[in-house]
């Protein structure tokens, strides 16, 4: 028998947060989060999503013991500004057993119903900025610290229950030896002559910091016609400051600036900090401070977070230069592979971008969707 309770308190969300330490226990691919920011991420009064969306929790019981957890959630801009009525769900996890993946569903399906939206679609956060898309292939490589991993039968769960397939994402690699400096070297040189552009880079967080307000406006502009975007907003802006900008390497922030000193591109890239997490076990201290530490100044690995060029520059050569300041750092740094975070399949401006490093695709994910 499953029973299902919702999280309502403190003690409950922190059981709500350790659940999948004891699900992937065994697995050598699962990255821990931090318990405290994913309990600060679930807290209304420190995560200002909440000032424009809602979200329950739910916990699933057998014989006793936690066996599956859900978030279900309502982004009222999604709903209200942009006319979709769709129920959210995320950080969906349970064992192989269909009757606890169902009942946490359940729950989902009858909050939407109760709030008359039109469908469901998983595994998602808030918004853009958070974890999205179930694994469906990849299963034997190491998760990241900005994507879930899951165990191969999340999947056949989800098509089990009725949910079909909404979108689709792919994660791609390369080794920094596939690149060739040649290919953008010179023509970096020709696009910042012929549009009056410039670099920026940054040795020192406090030299990044008065720009990333006009950084995240270029965010909003530059993927405002992706499915499903939801912009940042101003409070936001100040919650992602403190939460990831400061915790970033400043010399893997670049900007690209025009005549006026208007950033017209933008590009963050993180170091892979998936072995440190998993050495932290959720906790920074006393030694999780230290692993993420070491990451920070000497992996040789890099995940490439977020690109963004505004509309009136895109297909216009920019990233030549983006990619000629990495380039110069990663050099300097003697990074080995270069990671993408999950991008929609059928994104083909994005694969146009990186083409010339011949990418592997190396994990899928999607998202699934159902009527309500």
């Amino acid at each position: 028998m499953i029973h299902v309770e919702q999280a309502v308190n403190k003690s409950d969300l922190k059981k709500f947060v350790t659940f999948p330490f004891s699900l992937y226990k065994d697995s050598p691919y699962w990255v821990p989060p931090l318990i405290k920011d994913e309990m600060e991420t679930f807290d209304p009064k420190k995560n200002p999503v909440f000032e424009h969306a809602d979200a329950w929790f739910y916990l699933a019981y057998k014989d006793g013991k936690i066996v599956g957890r859900v978030v279900a959630m309502i982004n009222w801009i999604e709903v209200n500004e942009q006319k979709l009525r769709k129920m959210r769900f995320g950080w969906f996890d349970f064992i192989d057993d269909t009757a606890v993946s169902e009942a946490l569903l359940e729950k989902v399906a009858e909050l939407g119903r109760e709030h008359r939206m039109e469908y469901m679609e998983g595994p998602v956060g808030f918004s853009n900025m958070d974890k999205v898309g179930v694994l469906v292939e990849g299963f034997d490589h190491i998760g990241t610290m900005i994507t879930w991993y899951n165990y191969p039968y999340y999947q056949a769960h989800y098509e089990r229950l009725g949910f079909v397939k909404e979108k689709g994402y792919e994660e791609n690699k390369f080794p920094r030896s596939n690149v060739d400096p040649s290919l953008f070297e010179r023509v970096q040189l020709l696009i910042k002559k012929r549009y009056g552009l410039r670099e920026m880079n940054f040795k020192k967080t406090s030299e990044l910091m008065p720009w990333v307000d006009q950084m995240f406006d270029l965010f909003n502009d530059s993927y405002a016609k992706l499915a499903s975007f939801v912009p940042i907003t101003p409070v936001q802006k100040e919650y992602f400051k403190k939460k990831y900008i400061a915790f970033i390497n400043p010399e893997y922030i670049k900007f690209i600036l025009d005549s006026s000193d208007r950033i017209i591109a933008f590009a963050i890239v993180m170091p892979s900090f998936s072995e440190a997490l998993q050495k932290a076990r959720g906790k920074l201290f006393p030694f999780g401070w230290y692993h993420l530490l070491q990451a920070k100044k000497h992996n040789k690995d890099v995940i490439f977070y977020l690109i963004g060029i505004h509309p009136e520059y895109q297909n216009k050569g920019v990233t030549s230069v983006i990619f000629n300041e990495y380039h110069e750092t990663f050099e300097e740094k003697q990074i080995e592979t270069c990671y993408r975070t999950p991008e929609l399949e059928d994104n083909f401006a994005i694969k146009q971008i990186w083409k010339h490093f011949s990418p592997e695709v190396y994990k899928k994910r999607r998202t699934y969707k159902k009527a309500l």
